[in-house]
Parts: structure tokens; sequence; C-alpha cells
């Protein structure tokens, strides 16, 4: 299957993890919150936004 020239910025991403700030996901659920933390960035970035960087997570590597 052929790569897109933009995934999107989602947590399928390894470099995406769930924000640490409460005050992105003030619910507690992991569907709320509108930001992302990209590790690779090191900063915030918008959930869904395209990305030309995205990495799958590989099938083995579980939760972070």
């Amino acid at each position: 299957m052929a790569k897109s020239l933009f995934d999107f910025c989602d947590l399928t991403c390894r470099h995406a993890t769930v924000p640490k700030e409460t005050a992105l996901d003030g619910s507690g659920s992991c569907r709320t919150f509108v930001a992302l933390y990209c590790k690779r960035r090191k900063t915030l970035v918008h959930k869904n936004q395209p990305c030309s960087k995205k990495a799958a997570k590989s099938a083995g590597s579980g939760r972070e």
C-alpha cells in the first residue's frame, strides 16, 4: 500500500503521546483532548493535523 504524502497526527504514531497537562483533558478521557504531545518536535501539536513525519508504532510496542 502506498504511503500518502501526509498522514494525520494521532495516537498511532510512535512520536505521539497523550498530553500530561490536565487542562487539555478535563474529563480524563483520551478522546476529549485537542492536542497531542509530539516527542519528535518536543511540543504540543493539534490532533489530526497533517504530518509528513508520522511513523507507525511497532506491533509489539504496547502503550507508552
